[in-house]
């Protein structure tokens, strides 16, 4: 039994999701572009998807952060942020779901982040403007990339997510869960870290899985 039970947590450990730009085992990457840099000694992204994840309108999945008009760059650093750990992190098995998607056959769900990531991600974004709670759905894609659809009103992040719990947890469809637990704790997973202190997610893979 103790065998079993090893497999399937080492399964969840130091591994690559299967979606759209995913690679299939995480390795060393000498050039990752930016705000992406943390992951190089051990990542699922390339060194192009990282490049991609910082423009404006990138091909990955052709999604406009300036939907609503152009969102300031405090904030957007967040979503850049967001992006590479999404992209290229090789710690987030414990969350990795099915997705029934046709562009990729798993996501992430309930990702605990750590409390100061998310509060500060909310706090920059505050006054940054959006049409809508859930990204991942209900645009409109007729231009070929999304735009706000019909009716939908344009208001700051503060009353569209009143919280931060509410922007981390809505906007990308559960894909985070809001914590209380901080930063060195463990516990949370940390989109920004001092990579010259190693990589703490990796511990906290370990605790979870």
């Amino acid at each position: 039994a103790t065998a079993a039970v090893t497999v399937t947590r080492d399964s969840l450990l130091n591994v690559c999701m299967d979606a759209k730009h995913h690679k299939t085992e995480p390795g060393p990457e000498g050039q990752l572009y930016g705000q992406c840099v943390l992951w190089k000694d051990n990542a699922c992204c390339t060194a192009n998807t990282t490049l991609e994840a910082h423009r404006d309108q990138s091909y990955l999945y052709n999604f406009n952060w300036d939907h609503c008009g152009a969102m300031p760059e405090k904030c957007k650093r967040h979503f850049i942020q967001d992006t590479c750990l999404y992209e290229c992190s090789p710690n987030l098995g414990p969350w990795i779901d099915q997705a029934d998607t046709s562009w990729r056959k798993e996501r992430i769900r309930d990702v605990p982040l750590c409390q100061e990531d998310c509060e500060q991600w909310w706090e920059d974004c505050q006054d940054a403007v959006t049409c809508k709670v859930n990204w991942h759905k209900g645009w409109n894609w007729t231009t070929g990339t999304n735009q706000c659809p019909k009716g939908a009103m344009c208001q700051k992040f503060k009353f569209v997510f009143p919280t931060a719990a509410a922007l981390c947890e809505q906007v990308w469809s559960g894909s985070y869960r809001y914590t209380s637990h901080h930063r060195g704790s463990g516990r949370c997973i940390q989109m920004w870290f001092d990579p010259a202190q190693g990589n703490p997610n990796v511990a906290v893979a370990q605790y979870y899985a």
